[in-house]
């Protein structure tokens, strides 16, 4: 059974950390774009990192530069998402979603530009306190 599993969200005070995990089963994330999107009450979803899985090239969205940073773990089929310095503006689904590698790029990827995703989770909740 094809399967993407976020895990790792939670409840976090302002300027706390976390990890987010997508793991992949059923399939390789080889050959794919693995993207981390976003969506926040009453908002559009929107991406925040995405990487490639053939030479590793990410993109990230402008308001989480220097804040998050996504990998991959090909041994264990997993992509993370490691967040620092959380902001309340950070409370959101986050899920994970894959394109095939060669029919994109990252950048499109998390503009949700071109090819849609044909994997997607069913997202972990991270909720931001001040």
């Amino acid at each position: 059974q094809v399967q993407l599993v976020e895990s790792g969200g939670g409840a976090v005070q302002s300027g706390g950390s976390l990890r987010l995990s997508c793991e992949a089963s059923g399939f390789t994330l080889d050959n794919y774009i693995i993207g981390w999107f976003r969506q926040a009450p009453g908002k559009g979803s929107e991406g925040v990192s995405c990487i490639r899985s053939t030479d590793n090239s990410t993109y990230y969205q402008d308001s989480v530069k220097g804040r998050f940073t996504i990998s991959r773990d090909s041994a264990k089929n997993t992509v993370y998402l490691q967040i620092n310095n959380l902001k309340a503006d950070d409370t959101a689904i986050y899920s994970c979603a894959v394109v095939p590698a060669q029919s994109s790029t990252p950048q499109a990827v998390c503009s949700r530009i071109g090819s849609s995703p044909v994997y997607r989770g069913q997202g972990t909740q991270v909720t931001v306190s001040s």
